[in-house]
């Protein structure tokens, strides 16, 4: 496994519609509740409001975050969806007793598995990002949406599922950090397995602390394989 430093141009290329095929996507099917939300675009206000009361009281640090937590909203198509999908997102911890129990019945558990650190990010497709929470643990990364993922075929009935990515870090080839050369703001992590799939994670809240946290887990990964893994650290 190789962790790349070179930074380039992300095309947005994966999509939902068109990995019926790719191992590494799950789905499961939403409730016809879980798929009705609030769209006002006063959501954004409250939700960021709610969220400046968690942000660290030193100036500069505050300043990133938010800045950040802005980055993270406006890349959705519809803002105030992803602001409600935070206080969700939120909600489904503290409700589910914490990280690791969301995770753990989210995903189920490995022996000897443990996460590392959940992140709010999206994951690019080709029908648009996807909103969601990458979970790194020291087995996997594991992707779920935040909300169901509905589309309409042609017939009046349509479907809604949780689009989840579960990557073991044994299949993992390669994991680069990228930058959008137009607007640097705009962060990407890319991760291609060693069979060819490609998978483009952006719009972290907490970039770096990412990047450190998939460094961990690599590096622990290695240090406990046969010998055969490779890891370049950023």
């Amino acid at each position: 496994m190789k962790m790349m430093n070179n930074h380039r141009e992300i095309p947005v290329t994966d999509g939902i519609r068109s990995n019926n095929n790719n191992p590494y996507i799950h789905i499961s099917i939403a409730t016809h509740a879980a798929s009705n939300r609030s769209n006002s675009m006063d959501t954004i206000y409250h939700a960021i409001n709610r969220c400046s009361k968690r942000i660290e009281k030193a100036t500069t640090q505050a300043e990133i975050i938010a800045d950040n937590l802005w980055n993270h909203i406006r890349i959705s198509s519809n803002p105030a969806d992803a602001a409600m999908a935070r206080l969700v997102q939120g909600t489904k911890v503290l409700t589910n007793g914490g990280s690791d129990k969301l995770f753990q019945q989210t995903f189920g558990i490995f022996s000897g598995e443990k996460l590392l650190k959940p992140y709010a990010c999206y994951i690019s497709t080709a029908s648009g990002p996807v909103i969601g929470t990458l979970y790194v643990s020291t087995k996997r990364f594991a992707f779920c949406s935040d909300y169901p993922v509905c589309h309409h075929p042609f017939s009046l009935q349509h479907n809604c599922i949780y689009y989840k990515v579960v990557l073991r870090l044994d299949q993992l080839g390669t994991v680069s950090p990228t930058t959008n050369r137009l607007n640097p703001k705009e962060k990407y992590i890319q991760i291609v397995t060693v069979d060819g799939y490609e998978f483009f994670f952006m719009g972290f809240v907490s970039y770096d602390k990412a990047l450190k946290t998939l460094n961990e887990a690599l590096q622990q990964h290695g240090n406990h394989s046969d010998g055969n893994t490779s890891v370049q650290l950023l």
